[in-house]
C-alpha cells in the first residue's frame, strides 16, 4: 500500500512540474550585443541601406562618401571587385540613367563595434537585351564610428531564377547510384 502511494505521488508530482513549465515557457535569449533580429536594430541599418540607395539613385557622391568607409572593399554578383573609390566614379560615370537599386535589411547582428547586416536587393539597370531586373542577397559589414555606421565590406550574391516548369524538372536517381559523384558516374 505504501509502494503505490509513493508511486502515485511521484507520478502527481511529476505531473504538477510538467504542467508548470508550460504554463511559463522560457524566453527566447539572445546574448546582448552578439545577435540581434530586433526590429531597432533592423530599422536603424534600414535608414543606412536607405542613404546608400538614395545615393546610387540620385547620382549623389558626396551621399555615397557617407556611408562607404574609405577602406571599403565591395564585391559584386559578377565577381567584380571595387574599392570606394572605384564606387564613387561610377555613380558620376554612369551611363546607364535608368539604374536603379533597392536594398531591404532582413537581419543585424552587432558584435561590439561591427555589424553583419544580410537582406536582399533587386538592381534595374540596362543589358544588351534590354532592361533587366537583377534578384539577389546581400551581406554588409558596418564598423562603428564615432556615432554613426560605415560600410566597409559589401558581397552580392544574384538569386538564380527557375526557368520554364518544363525544363527545370529534376532526374530520378536511380537505386543503384543515389548522388552525383563527378570522377564516377555517367552524368
Amino acid at each position: 500500500m505504501i509502494r503505490k502511494l509513493l508511486c502515485f505521488s511521484s507520478g502527481l508530482l511529476f505531473c504538477f512540474s510538467a504542467l508548470a513549465q508550460d504554463q511559463n515557457p522560457p524566453a527566447a535569449s539572445v546574448a546582448p550585443g552578439v545577435t540581434s533580429a530586433a526590429s531597432s536594430d533592423v530599422q536603424s541599418f534600414q535608414k543606412i541601406e536607405d542613404k546608400w540607395d538614395d545615393a546610387v539613385n540620385n547620382r549623389d557622391q558626396y551621399a555615397l562618401e557617407l556611408v562607404l568607409s574609405p577602406l571599403f572593399v565591395g564585391i559584386a554578383a559578377n565577381g567584380d571587385i571595387t574599392t570606394r573609390n572605384q564606387e564613387l566614379a561610377g555613380v558620376i560615370a554612369e551611363p546607364d540613367k535608368t539604374m536603379h537599386i533597392d536594398q531591404h535589411i532582413i537581419t543585424v547582428r552587432q558584435l561590439g563595434d561591427t555589424a553583419v547586416a544580410n537582406g536582399t536587393y533587386t538592381l534595374h539597370h540596362k543589358a544588351s537585351s534590354g532592361p533587366v531586373d537583377e534578384k539577389g542577397v546581400f551581406t554588409h559589414v558596418f564598423q562603428k564610428q564615432r556615432n554613426g555606421w560605415i560600410c566597409v565590406n559589401s558581397q552580392r550574391t544574384v538569386l538564380r531564377e527557375d526557368g520554364p516548369a518544363g525544363k527545370n524538372k529534376k532526374k530520378q536517381s536511380g537505386a543503384e547510384q543515389p548522388f552525383h559523384i563527378p570522377l564516377f558516374s555517367k552524368d
